[in-house]
């Protein structure tokens, strides 16, 4: 026998050695870059600063101060000012511990310097000065409030520091028109990268993201093919191949390889296509704000740097800018320049600028070290760029005060003092709305003269993620103002997801189409409970027929009304539970599921198929006009409350502020 041989062979090695000799080569026809230039950190800098075009970076400028200056009373809540600031008894959740809101009329005053920042971005008006505005006003705005954050107002935050740190005020810009030297058209071309960087983390760690069990089974986003715009492809291979292969499977794959498809001139223009249409798409399907048209207007600087002069050449257009020279193509392998040579200033810069990009590749990783906002989902929701990956459904909010000195106990309800429900998926921000509401009562007893004392509060938060059982996201039992939460250390008291039933959701979807086959008022829900805790639910008179069922482990069943106490095992049933309070203690030392089934006579009286569907024509597809005349009315409450704002701090004029009464109804009053 011949002796085995072990290691490369000849031709695998000849192969390796093609590969590596034709990399500069396809790196270059890739991407348009010498591999060379980044074989060395000299090299690196040099290309990165590369005399190129400003054209493009300069409508980068001027669309991105135009979005910001439309999001400004959108998102950023201007036209709601006296809901989002002027009640000084609602509750904020800053990120810095202690960080606190200026008072009303000045926060009115902080949104105008926003605006006048943005409004400077994009005329490119005293540039470095504008986006110091924005950027200030911006992140303190950002800052005070975690319940409003969303990936994208991140995002916003980002995109304005880096436009602050570039030269992007060379181009179609009132500072230009002071500056008539050509060489002041060109910008180092780190100032291009460093956007094209920002968005490709936007989208690729987006699509890492998606890369998850709960994305990829389809758990997330159900139902969603109903929108109209997926029309075409429900009519092709129905809701549920949509669901899962054009929202899921497509939207990972989009995210994930968009951009270098965008970076290779061959596939940009189709990469292109599909970007436009997966944003108009999504500014249809969800309120997100500015967020889809930001990404549009910031497509075009994938690419030539001079577009914007090519295309005002072949539209005849003449003006100043387009008659400067254009820098030459530099050729693609740039000279080494000696050591000496090099600025520290550039060495500086670019050192700052890789630094900034390995902390946005970490940041969305970075739950390892903050375990404090780490609940059933990793990180702190803002930056971690899961967008849409987790759904949440919130069927019970409990917050229950205790007055330990006089040993009585009331409910608040769940909106009390706040204008959403973020806090209730988060243990930072629960831990921070206990002590606001402790705040709260202890000024409204102090105000009415009352002996203060000391206070308990206790959430009962009931949740659903993705499509699980129902469940409780903190421990009922821990007094939230004597718990302890740190950034850097997991929360003792937030109760894990119950993974062990993950694979039952086949079967809850299995069982809710049955439940609803028996009728149109025949519904079903999915509960999963700890030991030794207790579910108190309430049965109002409309449920009629309600069954309960376990599903895993054993329970004590007892009712309010009721001394009786019924012990139920898996598999077992009790049916025609009455109206009212009962009590459902799990008694193994599993955590148990059950589900109750019931009909909703409340329903008897709710439209018609026929009707609903007559209602669903009846609403316009795209009600444009409607969108247009809702941001117009709310820009002109933006502009009378910062004027209200001017005048009482100038002049001590009262301000009028809207009080909410209820969800759907408002009323006035001045201040």
């Amino acid at each position: 026998m011949g002796e085995e041989k072990h290691g490369p062979t000849k031709a695998s090695c000849s192969r390796w050695q093609g590969v590596r000799a034709n990399l500069p080569h396809l790196l270059n026809a890739y991407c348009g870059h010498d591999l060379r230039s980044f074989q060395s950190f000299d090299g690196f800098m040099t290309l990165m600063y590369r005399p190129t075009d400003a054209a493009a970076l300069g409508v980068a400028r001027i669309l991105f101060g135009l979005m910001m200056l439309i999001d400004i009373p959108e998102e950023r809540g201007g036209g709601d000012l006296d809901f989002r600031w002027g009640d000084p008894s609602g509750c904020k959740f800053p990120l810095i511990t202690g960080m606190e809101p200026m008072s009303y009329p000045r926060m009115g005053i902080v949104y105008l310097v926003m605006w006048l920042g943005a409004l400077g971005v994009m005329l490119g008006y005293r540039f470095r000065l504008s986006g110091l505005m924005f950027v200030i006003s911006y992140w303190y705005v950002f800052l005070l409030d975690k319940s409003a954050w969303n990936n994208h107002s991140y995002l916003y935050g980002l995109l304005g520091t880096i436009f602050m740190f570039t030269d992007a005020q060379k181009c179609f810009s009132l500072d230009a028109c002071r500056n008539n030297d050509p060489q002041s058209k060109t910008v180092p071309f780190w100032n291009y990268f460093i956007l094209k960087y920002q968005f490709f983390i936007l989208y690729f760690l987006a699509g890492l993201k998606k890369m998850c069990p709960e994305w990829l089974s389809g758990y997330a986003m159900t139902n969603l093919s109903y929108h109209w715009v997926f029309l075409p492809f429900r009519l092709l291979m129905g809701p549920e191949l949509t669901d899962l292969l054009i929202i899921h499977w497509f939207g990972c794959i989009f995210d994930t390889s968009v951009v270098f498809f965008l970076v290779y001139a061959p596939t940009r223009k189709i990469a292109t296509l599909f970007a436009c249409a997966f944003h108009l798409m999504n500014s249809r399907l969800f309120h997100i704000g500015m967020f889809p048209w930001v990404c549009l207007t910031q497509l075009p600087l994938y690419y030539s740097v001079s577009w914007p002069r090519l295309v005002w050449k072949k539209l005849s257009i003449k003006s100043r800018d387009s008659d400067a020279p254009v820098p030459k193509k530099v050729p693609n392998h740039v000279k080494q320049q000696t050591v000496s040579a090099l600025s520290c200033r550039r060495r500086l810069a670019m050192t700052v600028m890789l630094s900034y990009c390995g902390l946005q590749l970490f940041l969305p990783y970075s739950h390892i070290i903050t375990k404090g906002y780490n609940n059933w989902t990793n990180g702190l929701y803002g930056y971690s760029w899961d967008m849409m990956v987790h759904a949440w459904d919130t069927v019970l909010t409990s917050i229950k005060v205790v007055d330990n000195h006089q040993n009585h106990s009331l409910y608040l309800l769940p909106y009390a003092f706040v204008d959403n429900d973020r806090w209730t998926k988060h243990a930072d921000m629960a831990y921070q709305f206990a002590h606001c509401i402790d705040r709260n009562i202890r000024a409204e007893y102090q105000e009415d003269r009352r002996p203060i004392t000391n206070f308990s509060i206790y959430f009962d938060i009931w949740c659903s993620m993705n499509g699980r059982f129902l469940q409780r996201i903190f421990n009922p039992e821990v007094d939230i103002l004597a718990a302890r939460w740190s950034p850097f250390k997991p929360v003792d008291w937030l109760l894990p997801l119950l993974n062990e039933f993950t694979e039952m959701r086949s079967m809850i979807d299995k069982t809710t189409q049955e439940v609803h086959s028996w009728s149109n008022t025949s519904d079903v829900l999915f509960v999963a409970d700890f030991p030794r805790l207790t579910l108190d639910n309430y049965i109002v008179p409309d449920m009629d027929n309600v069954t309960l069922t376990i599903l895993e482990g054993s329970v004590e069943y007892r009712h309010a009304n009721d001394t009786r106490t019924n012990h139920l095992s898996k598999g077992q049933s009790l049916s025609n539970i009455p109206p009212m309070f009962h009590h459902v203690t799990t008694t193994s030392a599993s955590p148990s599921s059950m589900l109750y089934t019931y009909v909703n006579k409340s329903m008897k009286a709710g439209p018609t198929d026929d009707e609903l569907a007559e209602r669903r024509q009846s609403k316009p597809i795209l009600p444009l006009w409607k969108e247009f005349n809702n941001r117009f009315d709310n820009y002109v409450r933006f502009l009378q409350h910062v004027g209200n704002s001017l005048l009482y701090e100038i002049y001590g004029v009262p301000m009028p502020r809207r009080v909410r009464i209820s969800p759907s109804e408002t009323t006035w009053t001045t201040e």
